[in-house]
C-alpha cells in the first residue's frame, strides 16, 4: 500500500474553505458558492481519508476527461497514493493479458484490443483512441517504477464469452452484472488487502440514488450501482465521488463558475452546485418510475422527486462548457477493416439493439467518403 505524503498547511486551509465544518450558522442556512480547487490535489487529498476514489468519465469519450485522466496519472504523487485503477472500459476475461502489458511485457496489439472490443457493449464505446492510449500511459508510468510500487489495472467489466452469446437473453446474464462484478472485485482485489484504488466508471453506475426509479430504494440489481454495492458492504468502506461535468452548462446553476480555470474541481456539500437538483446535471431522464410491491410502475412527472446533487455526488470536476468538448471516434484505419465492422454488426444484432443505436455504420460511411 502506497504510503500518503504529508499535508501542507496550504492545502489543509484549502480544504477548510470548501468543508462543512467551516460554515457559520447562516452558511447553513443558504448554500455558499462553490470554490474551485486545483483538481488533481483535489483527488489527491480524497485519498487521505477514503479508499476508493471514483471519478466519473462523463459522456464517453470527451477529450478534456480524458486529458485531465492522463495528467492525474502522471502525476508522480499518484503512483505514491494509489495502487489500483478500477476501469469500466475493459473486459476481465483479459486480466491476465492486462497484467502482463502494464508490467511492460510484450503482448501482441490482437491480444491487446481485445480488452475493449470484447466487453459486455456490443458497439463501438470504447474503441475510440484514447482508451487505449489510458493503457499505454499505466504502462509507461510503471516503466519509471519500481515492481513493487507500480499500478495495477483491474478490468471491471463481467468476463463475457461472446461465443457463447446467441441471443439477447444470453447477452443479458452478462450485462447485468455491470455493477456486481467490479463490486465483488473491488471488494476482494482492493479492500480486502487494504490497497487504494481510483474507479474510472460512467455516471450511472457511481450514483447513490437512482434517478429512473425515483430514487426509490430496492434491493433489486438495477437500484444498487456500483458504488451503492460498495457502500453497503460491511465492514462499509469509504467511496469519494466526483462528478465530471459534461452535460449541462454550470454557469446556469452559479454564474460565476465561467471564471473558474479549466479543468478544476469543487466539493458540492453546503454549496448552490450541492443544493442544486440532480436532474439539472443528468437532463436525460423523460420518464419515471417506482418499486412497489417488487414491480417497476411508472409515475406522473408531478410525482418525480427532486435530489440535491451533494447526496449523489461528493465533488463537481468542471471541465468548461460541454460545447467546447471533442468526442473520441472510431479512427479511419479503424473504419476500413472489414472485419472490426463486421464484428460489430454480428453482436448488435445478436443482442437484437435497435438500429438507431448503430453509429458507427453511418459514422464509418461519411468517414470513408462512401
Amino acid at each position: 500500500m502506497r504510503v500518503l505524503r504529508a499535508r501542507s498547511v496550504g492545502i489543509v486551509c484549502a480544504v477548510c474553505l470548501l468543508s462543512i465544518t467551516c460554515r457559520s450558522p447562516q452558511d447553513a442556512v443558504e448554500p455558499r458558492r462553490a470554490v474551485p480547487v486545483d483538481p488533481i490535489e483535489g483527488v489527491l487529498d480524497a485519498f487521505e481519508s477514503h479508499e476508493l476514489v471514483a471519478l466519473d468519465e462523463g459522456d464517453h469519450g470527451n477529450d478534456r476527461g480524458h486529458a485531465f485522466r492522463l495528467a492525474l496519472l502522471r502525476d508522480p504523487r499518484f503512483a505514491a497514493i494509489v495502487d489500483d485503477i478500477v476501469v469500466e472500459f475493459g473486459s476481465a476475461r483479459y486480466q491476465a493479458v492486462m497484467d502482463r502489458f502494464v508490467q511492460g511485457e510484450a503482448v501482441e496489439p490482437e491480444s491487446l484490443r481485445r480488452v475493449w472490443q470484447d466487453t459486455t457493449q456490443p458497439h463501438d464505446i470504447w474503441d475510440g483512441p484514447i482508451y487505449e492510449e489510458f493503457y499505454r500511459a499505466v504502462r509507461d508510468v510503471n516503466a519509471s517504477l519500481p515492481p513493487d510500487d507500480r499500478l495495477r489495472v483491474l478490468l471491471g467489466d463481467p468476463p463475457i464469452e461472446w461465443e457463447s452469446v446467441d441471443s439477447r437473453a444470453d447477452h443479458a446474464t452478462w450485462f447485468a452484472q455491470r455493477d456486481s462484478f467490479p463490486a465483488t472485485l473491488i471488494e476482494q482485489e482492493v479492500l480486502a488487502k487494504g490497497r487504494r484504488a481510483l474507479l474510472i466508471y460512467g455516471s450511472g453506475h457511481l450514483v447513490r440514488h437512482v434517478i429512473g426509479i425515483n430514487y426509490s430504494e430496492s434491493d433489486e440489481p438495477y437500484a444498487l450501482p456500483l458504488v451503492k454495492l460498495l457502500e453497503r458492504s460491511a465492514p462499509r468502506p469509504s467511496v469519494f465521488t466526483v462528478w465530471t461535468n459534461t452535460f449541462t452548462e454550470l454557469d446556469a446553476i452559479q454564474a460565476s463558475v465561467t471564471e473558474w480555470t479549466v479543468p478544476s474541481l469543487t466539493l458540492v456539500s453546503g454549496t448552490v452546485l450541492g443544493a442544486a437538483d440532480f436532474s439539472d446535471y443528468y437532463p436525460f431522464q423523460t420518464e419515471r418510475g417506482e418499486i412497489r410491491g417488487g414491480e417497476y410502475v411508472p409515475i406522473s412527472e408531478d410525482e418525480w422527486r427532486p435530489l440535491p446533487m451533494e447526496q449523489q455526488f461528493d465533488a463537481v470536476l468542471y471541465l468548461g462548457s460541454p460545447t467546447t468538448l471533442n468526442q473520441s471516434r472510431v479512427t479511419p484505419a479503424l473504419c476500413a477493416d472489414s472485419d472490426y465492422r463486421e464484428m460489430r454488426r454480428d453482436r448488435m444484432r445478436r443482442t437484437e439493439m435497435p438500429p438507431e443505436m448503430d453509429g458507427l455504420t453511418p459514422y464509418c460511411e461519411e468517414m470513408l467518403g462512401r
